[in-house]
Formats: C-alpha cells, sequence, structure tokens
C-alpha cells in the first residue's frame, strides 16, 4: 500500500494538470528503507510528449546524488497519461528500474488541465510484473521516531 500525505497528492495532480496535454513526471524522495514519500521533486519532460515521458538526464543525475548524500531513494516515481488510463503501459514498464518504488500514474483525460477529478493509482513493478496497490491519502505522514 502507498500512504501519502495530501499536499504530496495535491502537488502531484496540480503537476499533471498544469502539464496537460504533455505528460509530467517526477519524483517523490524519501529516506532509505522508510518506504516514506517526503520529498516531492518536480521533474522536466525531456521528451516534451503527450504520449511519452523522459526524466532529463542531467536533472536526473542532480537528483540522484542529492538523494545518495542524503541517505534518499525514490520512494514514489509518478508521471501522467493524458489520453489513456492510469495504468502502466509496456513502455513505462520496461523503464521500471527501481523495484521497491511506487509508481504513480495520474489520468488527466478527462478534464485536461480544467477543474474536475483524476484517476490517481499506483503501482509496484518488479521483473516486469504489475502489481496495483491500494492507496491511502492522509492529512499527514505519522511523525517518525528519532534514535
Amino acid at each position: 500500500m502507498l500512504r501519502i500525505d495530501q499536499a504530496t497528492y495535491d502537488a502531484i495532480v496540480a503537476h499533471a494538470k498544469r502539464d496537460h496535454p504533455d505528460e509530467a513526471c517526477g519524483i517523490v524522495a524519501g529516506p532509505e528503507g522508510s518506504d516514506r514519500p517526503e520529498r516531492f521533486v518536480e521533474m522536466v519532460n525531456a521528451a516534451g510528449s503527450p504520449t511519452f515521458y523522459e526524466f532529463d538526464s542531467t536533472e536526473l543525475l542532480a537528483l540522484y546524488k542529492q538523494m545518495w548524500a542524503a541517505d534518499e531513494e525514490p520512494v514514489v516515481i509518478y508521471h501522467s497519461h493524458t489520453a489513456t488510463e492510469a495504468y502502466p503501459s509496456r513502455t513505462d514498464i520496461g523503464l521500471a528500474n527501481e523495484p521497491g518504488a511506487h509508481y504513480v500514474l495520474v489520468s488527466t483525460r478527462e478534464h485536461g488541465n480544467s477543474d474536475g477529478p483524476v484517476e490517481f493509482r499506483s503501482y509496484r513493478i518488479v521483473d516486469g510484473e504489475v502489481f496495483e496497490e491500494e492507496v491511502e491519502v492522509v492529512d499527514r505522514l505519522p511523525e517518525t521516531a528519532t534514535p
């Protein structure tokens, strides 16, 4: 199950709507091994496409360097679909190289960048296998115990 706070959920949806009709993409980082999506990072879709997303390689490398230095990992990797349901395409499955991450898809096909609901779904993708998981949106993530 993906547990995500309302502010991060809202930020992902806002990014997807703002970039429509192109696909939006980004990462939510969190402490290694915590499964806590804490740091929202909006990325640029280098493909600039309504049917495909691609992280800018320079931007992605810089983010990974930041995460490594801060003992973080990608907890959520998200992107939007602008004309299809929020389900991973064959291309999405092929690009999924973080087996511990939640892959979130947001479909803006119904309302585009106008007001209205979106389809927000999360998956685990491991070795080409897709498993949908429940999404729980909470006001805030519970506090973590400090050692």
